[in-house]
């Protein structure tokens, strides 16, 4: 990556008066108001960046001799809110004087994704739609509020589906201005007509250049991939592989689209687009998982005396750490650094490394598929299982929404993204088409 990575941006990333994250040429910030082009630029608050890791230097942020993190190219995500001078971690420490609302004009309140339902476009000729904060505003062509600035609920902040074998909830969470995750949900028929179930979560890398569109791109690339190999009968795992490969492919030809970056980044510096991808696929008595990046895959068991698992390893700074033997697993994702990904889809990558694994469960359960959004309120398989309801199997549409509505009472400081497939044990004397795992 180039060292114009290392170099802040022109404008700042983040709102002073509630640290909501902005986009490049915002006026007004989309959760508290605050107009940007009357504060002064505050100073360096932990920026969202791309940093390089060259072979044997330490980790960034400086680590203590004897802790190298080993070699690999690492990018930040959604990094921790900025410390205080008592060195406590904060979610909205304010850093600059917000200007007087005028008395006349109510102070926007943050909006609770889930109480909101979008007000339908009005047809031609009838008056526009006004802002869900303020309710007097109109709304611009850009989806803000020009009375107080609040962005207002677009169709990707909210989305829900359900197959008759999986189903998936995202959600843009409490404190981002958009959401960055995507997913692709789809089943098909197997060779020996018997289904396949897929599910793919994609979570787009915030530090990168459209990362809504990196997500988008590499789960609908992901799917038709997959689509069109299982019903060949290609292994559910080299199928994943592949799968994977093509929406790496479709989020490298993003980058080359240099008309669209110009023209969606006027004026400031773009980096690629990039994204994080896990997936799982039921069929054939198998449970095949495969990822790039952080997002992961949990078993619960419908059987809650039994034992649940993560099923993935994360691509990140931590899991390196503690891989590496130099950290334990509580004090590497307690470090601020935790959450750097060593791994993701991207023109920039530092190698393309897709893992996969095959299980073959021995009992009835359902699978998790989800992005950090979810984990950093559940990170521990038994924490999601308990988070998990009893009926998810039969309920799974219930039981993602119940996981990210446990994400949102949590704090929701990320996009957050769950996908849920039951899996039901094959019929006495069925077996499985692919042998065992």
């Amino acid at each position: 990556m180039s060292q114009m990575r290392h170099q802040l941006p022109a404008e700042p990333t983040a709102c002073p008066g509630c640290e909501e994250p902005l986009e490049p040429g915002d006026l007004f910030c989309g959760a508290c108001g605050s107009d940007l082009s009357a504060l002064s630029q505050p100073p360096g608050d932990h920026p969202t960046m791309a940093i390089t890791v060259a072979p044997g230097a330490a980790a960034a942020g400086g680590a203590e001799p004897g802790t190298d993190v080993p070699s690999a190219a690492v990018r930040y995500d959604d990094p921790p809110p900025a410390a205080s001078e008592t060195g406590d971690f904060t979610l909205a420490a304010p850093v600059a004087a917000v200007p007087a609302q005028p008395q006349h004009q109510p102070e926007p309140q943050p909006v609770d994704p889930r109480c909101v339902v979008p007000e339908p476009t009005p047809p031609s000729g009838t008056l526009a739609k006004v802002c869900v904060a303020c309710r007097t505003g109109r709304i611009d062509d850009d989806g803000y509020c020009e009375n107080c600035g609040h962005a207002q609920p677009r169709e990707r902040d909210h989305m829900e589906q359900e197959l008759d074998a999986v189903a998936v909830v995202s959600d843009r969470g409490l404190r981002h201005h958009r959401n960055e995750d995507s997913f692709a949900v789809s089943s098909a028929a197997l060779p020996d007509g018997s289904p396949a179930v897929v599910a793919i979560v994609c979570d787009g890398v915030s530090s990168a250049t459209r990362p809504d569109e990196a997500s988008a791109a590499a789960a609908t690339a992901a799917n038709e991939a997959l689509l069109e190999s299982l019903p060949r009968g290609t292994h559910p795992q080299q199928a994943m592989h592949e799968a994977i490969v093509a929406a790496a492919e479709s989020v490298n030809s993003l980058a080359t689209d240099t008309a669209h970056a110009v023209e969606h980044d006027a004026n400031h510096h773009t980096n690629a687009p990039a994204c994080t991808l896990v997936g799982a696929i039921v069929a054939g008595g198998l449970l095949v998982v495969g990822w790039v990046g952080d997002s992961r895959v949990y078993w619960v068991p419908d059987d809650r005396t039994a034992p649940p698992a993560r099923l993935t390893e994360d691509d990140s700074w931590a899991a390196q750490m503690v891989a590496a033997g130099l950290m334990n697993e509580a004090e590497a994702y307690a470090d601020e650094r935790a959450h750097a990904i060593t791994g993701w889809l991207g023109a920039d990558a530092y190698e393309l490394e897709p893992h996969t694994a095959s299980f073959k469960p021995d009992r009835p359960g359902v699978v998790v598929v989800c992005t950090d959004g979810l984990w950093n309120y559940a990170e521990a398989a038994q924490e999601m299982a308990q988070a998990a309801p009893a009926d998810a199997a039969v309920r799974p549409l219930h039981c993602a929404q119940v996981l990210v509505g446990h994400a949102l009472d949590g704090g929701g400081h990320d996009n957050v993204t769950v996908a849920v497939l039951p899996f039901a044990m094959p019929e006495q004397g069925a077996g499985s088409a692919y042998g065992t795992a």
